[in-house]
């Protein structure tokens, strides 16, 4: 059963009340391994949501279910209230305009400059957007992430900390009501760990997106992070703000804070 901590600590934000993203009861497994046991989880409109748990728990699996990149065997993904599960490709395509995802390796493309990767998915929806509109949504987003004059480097010639925050650029050119965070900070020095993490709470404070995220980075979760749900064997097994989950006696989520999980990634 899943131990929701509700004592003693303030909820999250009070417009954070309606369910941006719902699963219920959510069953997955690879070539016999289960996954996903059962998961059901409502994250509230607004919100920053983390994810943690051992390697191997499913928590990116859980983000692609989400965005509809990957399909549960059985269960119910809802969006908004839209039940992702049971679209197909042409329907996803209406979620993912909602629903951005930043990928842990930050998934840009080698041969193109920081402006062609920042505008990679508005010149899809838009192919015909002139290039003064599309170069000025570029120039807006990188101004966001602390990168302005950024346009015409190669990914080759970005810092780890940098990649990510072209990343997360590249999200919010799209506009997005959900980012999906899959390990944001993982590889990165303390300072730019403080960066990313100053990004995506700022990210939520001037676009009041509602924001999902993998990460395994005890800093990070409690600088940002409005509740956690933790994975554990197939399942969510506790739930709670950074303070509860603080107060749980819950063994697994002990050993997580603690930093003996072992694989927490």
């Amino acid at each position: 059963m899943t131990e929701k901590i509700q004592s003693g600590v303030a909820a999250p934000p009070a417009q954070a009340t309606a369910a941006a993203v719902e699963l219920r009861d959510v069953r997955m497994a690879f070539a016999g391994k289960v996954v996903h046991d059962g998961v059901s989880l409502s994250v509230r409109d607004g919100e920053i949501m983390t994810l943690v748990g051992g390697s191997g728990q499913g928590k990116t699996v859980l983000l692609k279910e989400i965005i509809g990149l990957m399909q549960p065997d059985s269960g119910e993904v809802f969006v908004h209230g839209r039940e992702v599960t049971s679209m197909n490709e042409f329907e996803l395509q209406d979620i993912r305009r909602e629903v951005a995802m930043v990928f842990q390796g930050s998934a840009l493309f080698d041969s193109m400059t920081v402006a062609d990767n920042v505008a990679y998915g508005v010149l899809e929806r838009s192919p015909d957007m002139p290039e003064e509109q599309w170069m000025k949504i570029v120039a807006e987003k990188l101004r966001l992430v602390d990168l302005p004059g950024t346009e015409s480097l190669m990914p080759a010639e970005l810092s780890g900390g940098m990649k990510k925050r072209v990343a997360l650029a590249r999200a919010l050119a799209l506009e997005p009501k959900i980012i999906l965070y899959d390990e944001p900070t993982t590889g990165l020095d303390p300072a730019n760990v403080r960066r990313i993490s100053a990004l995506i709470a700022k990210t939520r404070q001037a676009f009041a997106v509602t924001s999902i995220m993998v990460t395994h980075d005890l800093q990070c979760i409690e600088a940002i992070t409005d509740r956690l749900a933790m994975l554990d064997r197939g399942r969510i097994v506790a739930v709670g703000t950074w303070k509860q989950m603080q107060a749980s006696p819950h063994p697994r989520v002990r050993q997580f804070l603690a930093g003996e999980v072992e694989g927490c990634g």
